[in-house]
């Protein structure tokens, strides 16, 4: 076991690696009545085309998002009943860069990590039970497809990215579910449940040791080789400027997306753009502050940015009836602080702020552990933020703006009330 201390948080995280290369963290929370607990692979959305053994492989979108759904399958009944029946609440989800199934549990916490570990490392698939799951899936497909704030987003991506898999649906469609069979899914956990491209991330009471020799007993005793993926070529500048949608919303919403180029270090760029996007137009800008008086911005307005493999992007959301003029004003405020520079004082600021966003989130022990994958996965570990936030300088937020700046690199997505002959 090595324990990675952070003395001025007051927090530590113990881990190990299998020899199977399963990566174990845990962080204590001793006066913790609940124990929250992550098993997350390295498989989102995005890795739709991949190749395996030597061979290629193109699979339909919104694959991730079925697998999912159906490794709470097991041959002798269904983990979410047992993990109920043991007085447990469990979930999952898919993203766009990871899978990860996860439950909390105020008693018999090992009862509920065996069935945690032996569900996600067991595959099972019947013709019968995939079948069944496309019209389940289906019906989710269709509850998004109604979500004006989804629209919204997966327009926004639609607009910045012609190549790149993350335009595409978390959940696909039902026209791309249709092919899915268990001899693809069972491709897909090969490729990517692989104990070398999977965390387990433990948060509240527990004994290490217990923790690990569990894992060392129910997981595969080796690592099978992970796919390599491929997200083809994408160009620099946003594929198309505008996206409008109509539906049945009593006000426009909009989001405004800026493509970033491709991170080096991931986790380093996540928390830079997330400042970039805080400086441009925070809730405690001028720019915010004016287009609030103007009644052009409320508070349902949110920067936002984050980064995926073979991408960035940052995303101003919110609504508005003039979209238009909200993005005119957000490029206006790029072009200036491009060319005059970033105030210290407002980069000061939203750094602070920045660092108070963590600080809370850490309070949560649901919210470490999906912090801890979405860390790991980028290189870092959880509470890394604290020290990365200090090495980050205002040229390296400018950088971010500049790049957002440039011609063809931003694009908007508006999803407008139905007009009276749709409706």
């Amino acid at each position: 076991m090595t324990t990675i201390s952070y003395p001025h948080l007051d927090e530590c995280i113990q881990t190990t690696v299998l020899d199977n290369g399963l990566r174990i963290y845990c962080v204590p929370r001793t006066d913790s009545a609940k124990t929250f607990a992550m098993l997350a692979a390295d498989f989102g959305s995005i890795d739709c085309s991949f190749t395996l053994d030597g061979q290629k492989h193109d699979v339909t979108p919104g694959i991730a998002h079925f697998l999912e759904h159906k490794m709470f399958e097991e041959e002798d009944g269904n983990a979410l009943q047992k993990f109920t029946a043991l007085g447990a609440q469990p979930n999952a989800f898919t993203s766009h860069t990871m899978t990860a199934y996860h439950f909390t549990c105020t008693s018999r916490f090992y009862d509920c990590l065996e069935i945690l570990l032996r569900f996600v490392t067991t595959p099972y698939f019947t013709e019968e039970n995939v079948a069944k799951e496309k019209g389940i899936i289906g019906q989710e497909i269709g509850m998004l497809d109604d979500r004006p704030s989804w629209q919204a987003y997966v327009g926004v991506l639609e607009g910045l990215y012609s190549v790149h898999p993350v335009r595409i649906s978390v959940a696909g469609s039902k026209q791309t579910i249709e092919p899915i069979d268990p001899e693809v899914l069972n491709l897909c956990h090969r490729g990517f449940y692989s104990p070398a491209n999977l965390i387990l991330i433990v948060c509240g009471q527990y004994q290490f040791e217990r923790v690990v020799a569990m894992a060392e007993r129910i997981t595969p005793k080796k690592s099978a080789r992970i796919a390599a993926r491929d997200y083809g070529q994408e160009p620099e500048q946003a594929a198309v400027p505008y996206i409008e949608k109509h539906m049945a919303v009593s006000r426009p919403l909009f989001m405004l997306g800026c493509k970033d180029s491709i991170p080096k270090q991931p986790y380093w760029a996540q928390l830079s753009g997330e400042l970039a996007a805080d400086c441009v137009c925070g809730k405690s800008t001028v720019l915010y502050d004016t287009l609030y008086q103007k009644g052009l911005l409320d508070r349902t307005f949110d920067p936002d940015y984050f980064t995926f493999s073979g991408g960035a992007c940052a995303i101003f959301s919110g609504e508005s009836d003039n979209p238009q003029a909200v993005r005119e004003a957000i490029e206006a405020e790029l072009q200036r602080i491009a060319a005059e520079g970033l105030d210290e004082a407002v980069f000061r600021r939203v750094k602070k702020a920045a660092y108070g966003k963590y600080i809370r989130r850490s309070n949560d022990a649901s919210e470490v552990c999906r912090m801890q994958a979405e860390a790991c996965f980028s290189g870092a570990q959880c509470f890394d933020f604290a020290d990365v936030l200090q090495t980050i300088r205002s040229e390296d937020v400018l950088r971010h703006i500049r790049h957002w700046a440039q011609e063809g690199m931003t694009s908007l997505a508006v999803v407008k009330p139905k007009k009276e002959a749709e409706a």
